[in-house]
């Protein structure tokens, strides 16, 4: 077999984001601990690992012991391979992954953001790209490991007219006339359901810091004082935990605009393009096209571009569809979003038990999140042991066995290129 058909072992990077767990209870400082050999520092925040070749967080390709030769990121070895991609990939993206593949330890709420499409990513790189790093879009998918709380998406309209007589603080921003005028009569006879939800969410985010403030101000005393008497709603809780987090942030009053979502392990959420969206807590698999584009409002210290996140939501309305993989054999499972770029494999295996991955015509990245035991690569004659923190880069036609050891299952990912380009 050419060496450029080999599993590459990886060693990949992290990202100390202030949202991220901190310690052992991180599974990303874990795995990155087992997979570059550094000690965790106990008073930083770990909340990304990164598997891919983005430039932001790349991998490295790990030299063979006593080879004499440096590691080289994983895009430059892809670059001087590309047959390791496939020539389908190759066509379609030339010599680099399309995907990026990442572990997500969320200890609080991330921004509410939403990724642009193509074109608009296309332009804000233009015009900001010291902001706006790629010119790519960004959908992206989350796999929950633990519990996963996310909010994702707009709340149906006659959610939304519940919530107007619930909030009073949402009914003072948009003055009692105008509010009035919504819930006394059909909203098709108003202005479409879009346009509605544009105007409240516009209104909402663009209002001044001093408004926000004494409207946020206003809903805690409020909740506070009706926990007393009542038990909250689960929306009411948690926008008092955002609260905590972000004192005066637009995103706590925003929350109410938004779908609650909560994932068990195993469940997965895709976000398409220009879709609002912010994660909560608990801890993830993550997969999207190979970007970094992030366009932020609220529930963040970093740059907030208000006017440009209003402008390019789609503004639909519902709750998102929750995927929970469809079974390839009795331990893997695939989750197959509707996007090009990527797919993932969730597999377990219980100790003792083998299961095969059949060649593919792309590449795939998987990364072993519990466990360990032996990796068989067809027409080699040697076996990997693999364990946890352990990251390979798999080329493409290349056939996979697993075995998970006597000890324990085994808990691991495959990120690919979305098997449907190749049908």
């Amino acid at each position: 077999m050419e060496a450029s058909q080999r599993p590459l072992r990886l060693r990949c990077s992290v990202q100390n984001y202030d949202w991220g767990r901190f310690g052992e209870e991180s599974t990303v400082a874990r795995l990155f601990r087992r997979n570059s050999g550094k000690e965790i520092e106990l008073g930083r925040p770990y909340a990304e690992f990164w598997m891919g070749t983005h430039e932001s967080g790349p991998s490295f390709v790990v030299a063979a012991e006593g080879s004499g030769t440096e590691a080289v990121t994983l895009k430059k070895w892809t670059g001087a391979n590309p047959g390791a991609l496939g020539d389908k990939v190759v066509e379609k993206w030339g010599n680099d992954l399309p995907f990026l593949f990442k572990i997500l330890s969320v200890a609080k709420a991330l921004s509410i953001q939403a990724h642009p499409d193509k074109e608009l990513a296309r332009m804000l790189h233009k015009m900001r790209p010291s902001v706006y790093k790629d010119p790519n879009h960004k959908p992206e998918m989350a796999i929950a490991l633990t519990e996963f709380k996310a909010l994702c998406g707009f709340v149906s309209i006659e959610e939304f007219k519940d919530v107007l007589v619930a909030v009073p603080e949402i009914t003072q921003l948009l003055g009692n006339d105008e509010a009035s005028k919504i819930l006394s009569q059909d909203l098709n006879g108003y202005m479409d359901a879009k346009s509605f939800l544009q105007l409240v969410f516009t209104k909402l985010m663009t209002a001044s810091k001093e408004a926000v403030s004494e409207l946020v101000s206003k809903l805690k005393a409020r909740l506070d004082l009706e926990n007393k008497i009542r038990t909250l709603t689960e929306k009411e809780q948690l926008v008092l935990l955002l609260e905590k987090q972000y004192q005066a942030d637009v995103g706590v009053i925003a929350a109410f605009l938004f779908n609650y979502v909560k994932l068990s392990p195993g469940e997965a959420l895709y976000i398409g393009p220009n879709e609002p969206h912010a994660y909560i807590s608990g801890e993830c698999i993550e997969c999207m096209a190979t970007s970094d584009n992030v366009v932020r409002a609220g529930l963040t210290p970093k740059y907030i571009d208000k006017q440009t996140l209003c402008s390019m939501l789609t503004y639909k309305q519902g709750f998102p569809e929750i995927l929970r993989g469809s079974p390839i054999n009795p331990y893997i499972s695939r989750f197959r979003p509707p996007f090009d770029e990527f797919e993932v494999d969730r597999c377990l295996l219980p100790s003792k038990e083998s299961v095969e991955f059949s060649p593919i015509p792309g590449p795939s990245i998987f990364v072993v999140v519990a466990g360990e035991g032996r990796m068989e690569v067809s027409s080699v004659v040697e076996e990997l042991k693999i364990t946890e923190g352990d990251v390979y880069f798999v080329p493409a036609q290349t056939k996979i066995r697993l075995s998970a050891g006597a000890d324990g299952p085994i808990k691991l990912y495959r990120a690919g290129v979305n098997s449907r380009i190749f049908a």
